[in-house]
């Protein structure tokens, strides 16, 4: 039998305590250490001064051309490539992919960001990127579009596929957080706000042009209390191709331009006159880059002179009307690469090579 002897409650209160000490002592610093209050939380800070920042020079609107500091016109040629996210994980994001691109005589590089994509991989992991993509730009002599692109019905909320879901307010985020990282630096010469707005034929609701006239003025507001240098690129109404609006309402803001999307299933032919109709006028006093054409080739298919990669360079150029081809990667389409592994062109991308490339 083991015979129990009393406890001192005072003894036992005292080891209670230093046991409490002990063990909740850490637990309690860890605590204090890892919890960061929402009181010192803030938007992504601004980027280190960049040395490279005024390498190439600041591109202007003047009257309804795109000049350099020197009054010399431009004239832009060059292609989108897919979003950065995604080229990332397919393993290909680095130099020497903007190194290709620039061996086919691109001019201008667009960059298209999808919601999706910022909203996942977050606003200050997808700066980097961006900032990669414009430092490599930059060393290669190449000038860069940010094109915010979402699909739809800003106004409404609607939109077209998943991956281009976004809202006013995340929107609005965007441009506030891009503008003021970009603000400065040449090389980002334009701020594509919108890439392509459409009611789907009334399937994602309805939007007049007042109110993406209205839209666009208080992004371009927006950006300009951060960056009054960069231009502003508006699209038009129908997946980015109709301009007519603008022969009664153009946006009420100076030293902007606008966007067409003049792809050849907008129009049955003959294309020149309902291109003049739909957009091609407003080139008279606007500045206007058709961010995105391109077409599919069929199997023995040539590109002859009546075909429309000829008819819609042809008449962009004779308008001095800037292009941006779609798109420089292997699975979106219509595609200018067949594959990743070895960079080989595309029917489609060596037209747009050849079109780059011509004096």
């Amino acid at each position: 039998m083991i015979r129990q002897t009393p406890i001192n409650p005072t003894i036992l209160l005292i080891f209670i305590l230093l046991h409490a000490a002990i063990f909740s002592a850490p637990a309690q610093d860890t605590a204090k250490k890892s919890f960061h209050g929402w009181w010192n939380e803030g938007y992504p800070p601004q980027p280190a001064k960049n040395p490279k920042a005024k390498l190439l020079p600041l591109i202007h609107v003047y009257k309804n051309r795109f000049v350099n500091a020197k009054g010399d016109t431009l004239l832009f040629r060059g292609l989108s490539i897919s979003d950065p996210d995604k080229i990332d994980h397919e393993g290909h994001w680095n130099k020497n992919h903007f190194q290709k691109i620039k061996e086919l005589g691109t001019m201008l590089v667009r960059i298209p960001v999808h919601p999706v994509a910022w909203r996942e991989r977050t606003a200050v992991k997808y700066l980097q990127l961006l900032d990669q993509a414009v430092e490599w730009c930059t060393d290669l002599g190449m000038y860069v579009i940010i094109d915010w692109h979402s699909i739809g019905n800003l106004k409404m909320e609607l939109f077209q596929d998943p991956m281009y879901n976004t809202s006013q307010k995340e929107t609005f985020e965007f441009w506030r957080t891009i503008s003021k990282h970009f603000a400065g630096n040449n090389t980002v010469a334009f701020y594509e706000i919108f890439n392509e707005p459409t009611t789907y034929r009334g399937q994602l609701g309805s939007v007049s042009w007042a109110d993406w006239k209205k839209l666009n003025e208080d992004i371009i507001h927006l950006i300009r209390a951060y960056d009054a240098e960069k231009i502003p690129l508006v699209a038009g109404l129908d997946w980015a191709y109709d301009l007519t609006p603008l022969r009664e309402e153009p946006i009420n803001a100076e030293g902007i331009a606008y966007v067409t999307h003049p792809y050849p299933w907008k129009r049955q032919e003959p294309w020149p006159p309902k291109w003049e109709e739909d957009f091609g006028f407003a080139a008279s006093n606007y500045p206007i880059i058709a961010t995105e054409i391109g077409f599919g080739v069929k199997p023995g298919e040539t590109i002859g002179p009546d075909h429309y990669g000829n008819q819609i360079i042809k008449f962009l150029e004779d308008r001095h009307i800037s292009w941006t081809a779609w798109v420089f990667d292997p699975e979106w389409g219509p595609r200018m690469l067949k594959s990743w592994d070895t960079y080989e062109l595309t029917p489609m991308g060596e037209f747009f090579k050849k079109a780059m490339l011509k004096n």
